[in-house]
């Protein structure tokens, strides 16, 4: 087991270092930069900036340093928390994206655990029950889950919060609880909020992993030792949950590393539309206004969270499966 954890952690960090460098040359590729955008957007307003200004603007954030001396400044600041400076918001990378970075994170975890918390059990009865009336009411709303776009969803679920829960959508608080001192009532009202987003990015990602878990355990209940386990008498619930529901789990394990950046990105659609400051937007408009620095910071943390969440599910299938941790 440790020679797997240490084999897939060089593997991690090799890959996070090539990434960082991709990333900074996919951002740095297009021509001009969010500096010379914000001087030729101050000369046309009609503000003075002077040549001598612009020389020393391009000297303090080093525009016109080579890729390799950008890449290093860039690269060396992670060290101590430094991620470079926002030409378009006038701030560090680093307070822009830990002020965002909480909500972030509790989006995507909260839809994750919502997702496979309804997930595993709505695909081991949709099995274990197939063809019956239950059965094809869960397919019939994974397919709606898996092909409605998460902007309609969102507006929709809107919609109902707003006619049926009287719920004020639309950013974290409601009015008067958003310049107030945080309080146990200023809590619940952002819990109130949170719903909806949540419920908006968790459907599609629950709808899939239905999907996969009925059709792996529709083929692990086949297989000859379940039979077996039946033919030697052990109750169905535990030749369900014990032996088919485990190895059915393979697949989804496999996959659980592709779902945070998959998160990320569905939440920036639903925080657009719900005006919620989270990272997704900030990529967005980072992106559309060239703030390298914002961008490819955000980017290397999409790629970071890909790598690690591919790093905990190798970890997961050795856990689950000891041929892994056998080397087999």
């Amino acid at each position: 087991m440790l020679i797997v954890i240490a084999r897939r952690t060089v593997y991690m960090v090799a890959t996070l270092a090539i990434t960082s460098v991709l990333s900074f040359a996919i951002m740095a590729a297009p021509p001009g930069s969010a500096l010379s955008q914000k001087i030729s957007k101050l000369q046309a307003q009609g503000g003075e900036v002077t040549q001598a200004q612009i020389v020393a603007l391009k000297e303090q954030y080093g525009v016109d340093d080579s890729w390799f001396v950008q890449y290093g400044k860039w690269v060396s600041g992670f060290w101590h928390g430094d991620f470079g400076f926002s030409f378009t918001l006038d701030q560090p990378v680093s307070s822009i994206i830990w002020s965002r970075l909480g909500l972030t994170l509790a989006l995507s975890i909260g839809s994750l655990l919502i997702a496979w918390g309804l997930s595993i059990p709505l695909g081991v009865f949709s099995a274990t029950h197939r063809n019956s009336l239950p059965d094809s009411v869960i397919k019939v709303i994974q397919f709606i889950g898996v092909a409605i776009p998460e902007f309609l969803l969102a507006l929709v679920v809107m919609v109902f919060a707003v006619e049926w829960f009287d719920t004020d959508v639309g950013g974290l608080f409601s009015s008067q609880y958003e310049d107030a001192a945080w309080s146990f009532a200023k809590f619940a009202d952002l819990l109130g909020h949170l719903w909806v987003p949540l419920i908006v990015i968790a459907a599609g990602s629950t709808a899939w992993l239905t999907r996969v878990m009925r059709a792996n355990l529709l083929d692990v209940l086949n297989d000859q030792y379940v039979q077996t386990a039946r033919a030697k008498g052990v109750s169905e619930r535990k030749v369900i949950w014990k032996h088919a529901v485990r190895n059915s789990l393979h697949p989804m394990v496999m996959t659980f590393g592709t779902t945070f950046p998959v998160l990320i990105s569905g939440e920036a659609i639903v925080s657009i539309v719900l005006n919620l400051p989270t990272i997704g937007p900030l990529l967005v408009n980072s992106l559309l206004s060239k703030d390298m620095y914002v961008a490819g910071t955000i980017l290397l943390m999409l790629s970071a969270l890909l790598v690690i969440g591919n790093f905990v599910a190798d970890i997961l299938l050795a856990v689950i499966d000891p041929r892994i941790r056998l080397g087999e």
